[in-house]
């Protein structure tokens, strides 16, 4: 079976390709931080990335969509980097990235799941609920841990995320169950 919607083809390809960038960049950060249970919280974070692409891959599979070769390099580039750079920038600067990043990555899997119901396809509804939320509790964990840091309020308000704003609409303390979550992330 093929897909006649060109947004969702592409981004399939880009949440794929993205999700290796992200799990690459938590080995750099795991990496950089002295305290072991933060290392092994991100480094769960990480094993949940590789998941996601996994469970992605399925998905691409299951409509023949191929694996872009442009986005493979492009996020691979930027996830080694981001790795890199965990070493050198500070305590911070990675959990603040990292939690506005996953703030956006929510709505990733909620608008896949809206493209794919505008076709008349549930069969990814729990699972694309799932990992949408999962990159929520990783917006949640990022964020708890810098939440009364100092600099926050100045990203904040150049970056746009904080204790105050996020790219989403989803609140793990209310949360909607799955069949009642289609007001998630809409535009």
């Amino acid at each position: 079976m093929t897909l006649n919607h060109p947004e969702l083809i592409d981004l399939l390809k880009k949440a794929y390709s993205a999700e290796k960038a992200a799990a690459f960049a938590y080995q750099g950060h795991a990496a950089s931080v002295k305290d072991e249970m933060e290392k092994k919280e991100i480094r769960q974070i990480e094993i949940d990335e590789w998941l996601h692409r996994k469970e992605v891959l399925q998905i691409m599979n299951d409509f023949d969509v191929s694996i872009s070769k442009y986005y493979e390099f492009k996020f691979y580039i930027i996830g080694k980097m981001i790795s890199a750079s965990c070493h050198i920038i500070g305590w911070f600067m990675p959990f603040y990235f990292a939690g506005r990043l996953e703030s956006g990555n929510v709505c990733e899997y909620f608008r896949m799941r809206q493209y794919f119901n505008s076709l008349q396809i549930s069969d990814y509804d729990e699972l694309l609920y799932d990992m949408g939320i999962k990159e929520k509790e990783h917006e949640v964990y990022f964020l708890e841990k810098i939440k009364t840091n100092k600099f926050l309020p100045y990203y904040e308000k150049y970056f746009s995320w904080g204790n105050n704003q996020s790219f989403n609409n989803i609140d793990l303390d209310k949360k909607y169950p799955f069949e009642n979550s289609n007001h998630y992330c809409k535009k």
